[in-house]
């Protein structure tokens, strides 16, 4: 396998950052970049010319990574020509979040090959209910299929976000590739860093991923309580108080969710994914040094799936969230996870507005909140 990467920092170098990778003719172009370069009327059209027959993937962000750190307003392109590894493409249209589950089925069926290894997906970060549509996938793939990825992001300001896939650039499109063969070397990891505070509220009411009742309280009033002075910044804010999910036992299942809007009306929140509608939530926090500390034990999770090979792609997808609570330290993180990995990888990815990888090697996936998740791709 063969990684190459071009950094262009204005839409006036894309061109040269195309051409600068097209040469190879790559089998996969993974994109990330700022949603203004997606919302551009020739942005699609000026991939396409480069690279007639590349599968091209990826979405817009709330900040891009590489081995350089994070920037904003940029667009990552990632090359990756494959020697024996086969790859499947597949899209679908999202008709609003309801479909979210149907979605996750459709891409599914796409995907079915006797030889899939695994797959990487990427869905809108706006009206979608990403745990429905992981579990969507998982129930046609099975639970032997690794399904990594996450949701776009629009640069913090859930306006508007998008995918790029085999049709173009849309803002309703849920995109994956699937990659097959044997030769495929693959590691995963996802980890927070976040710590619980306060006491553990009981979900009275919710429906999917809307939380209307907490201790038989409107949610919103009970999180705005929390809050303080913060809650003024809703829903933004409420990237820095995301929920961890305890059982009924109170005990935590390592999943966080993240508020993505709030109804003063109904006095409900939006989570970026399904809540347990017999469990209990808990608001967290975090630092810097914990969200750093996670982001290198997910790195480590990852690496420790494959022999370090002579050269690697190191797909990372952070949560904005994370972006928000480290500020002008939000490098730390990417150099803690390049650490790991050493100069042969090429690190690519983006701060998302939900995370999909599994807890564990072989355990289910799942929508992640608040977390790093790393995807490590090489071949034998």
């Amino acid at each position: 396998m063969r990684v190459s990467q071009a950094i262009v920092s204005m839409p006036a170098e894309l061109q040269a950052g195309c051409a600068q990778l097209a040469a190879d003719k790559p089998d996969l172009l993974l994109v990330f970049a700022a949603a203004s370069y997606f919302s551009a009327a020739d942005f699609f059209k000026a991939l396409r010319s480069q690279f007639p027959d590349s599968v091209m993937i990826g979405c817009s962000t709330a900040g891009e990574v590489t081995a350089d750190g994070v920037d904003d307003g940029t667009c990552t392109l990632t090359a990756l020509h494959f020697e024996k590894t086969r790859l499947i493409q597949a899209h679908t249209t999202l008709a609003g979040m309801d479909d979210s589950h149907a979605a996750g089925e459709r891409l599914a069926r796409q995907l079915t090959d006797a030889e899939l290894k695994t797959v990487l997906v990427f869905g809108p970060g706006l009206q979608i209910n990403g745990s429905a549509l992981v579990d969507g996938l998982a129930g046609i793939l099975g639970e032997s299929i690794p399904i990594t990825g996450g949701l776009a992001g629009d640069g913090g300001a859930f306006t508007q976000t998008f995918t790029l896939g085999p049709d173009g650039v849309s803002d309703h499109a849920v995109v994956a590739v699937g990659l097959c063969g044997a030769a495929l070397r693959f590691g995963h990891g996802s980890f927070g860093g976040w710590e619980a505070f306060g006491p553990a509220r009981k979900v009275t009411r919710c429906a999917n991923n809307l939380l209307y009742e907490l201790d038989g309280e409107p949610a919103l009033d009970v999180y705005k309580r929390y809050l303080g002075e913060h809650a003024n910044g809703l829903p933004a804010s409420g990237l820095l108080f995301p929920f961890a999910m305890l059982s009924e036992d109170h005990n935590a299942i390592g999943l966080i969710r993240t508020i993505l809007g709030v109804d003063e009306t109904e006095g409900s929140l939006t989570l970026a994914g399904e809540i347990d509608p017999d469990g209990y939530l808990k608001l967290m926090h975090a630092s810097t040094d914990k969200l750093v500390n996670g982001a290198e034990s997910a790195a480590k999770a990852a690496a420790a799936m494959v022999d370090k090979p002579d050269e690697s792609l190191v797909i990372l997808v952070s949560c904005v969230g994370r972006k928000l609570v480290m500020g002008n330290r939000v490098d730390e993180e990417v150099e803690a996870v390049g650490d790991v990995f050493g100069l042969q990888a090429v690190l690519t990815g983006f701060y998302s507005y939900g995370e999909i990888s599994p807890f564990t090697p072989g355990s289910l996936c799942k929508l992640h909140n608040q977390t790093m998740t790393i995807t490590c791709l090489s071949e034998s």
